[in-house]
């Protein structure tokens, strides 16, 4: 399950800390959420709600990229880490 949990005094934290923080574990949920209607759509032996189940998958994955996206906006080296490893071809690890 995704830590919602600061793991330093809140009063302590930035502005910046929380905002990431709060989309960190969002992200988290959004992914563990992917997972949760995957296996649940593969489990399932009724085909209409297996479709409803990989749609909500779905859903969950636009959810995740959007999140994706406001690191990106705002945290220049979560941006700079994407820009290498995102829409490339070859192996992962060599860029």
């Amino acid at each position: 399950m995704a830590s919602d949990n600061l793991h330093a005094p809140r009063e302590r934290l930035s502005a910046e800390t929380l905002a990431m923080h709060h989309a960190i574990v969002s992200l988290m949920e959004e992914l563990e959420a992917v997972d949760w209607y995957r296996q649940r759509a593969d489990d399932c032996d009724d085909e209409e709600l297996k479709k409803i189940l990989i749609h909500n998958m779905e859903e969950e994955m636009e959810h995740a990229a959007m999140v994706i996206e406001w690191l990106r906006r705002n945290n220049d080296k979560f941006a700079e880490e994407l820009d290498t490893y995102l829409h490339r071809d070859g192996p992962i690890t060599g860029h």
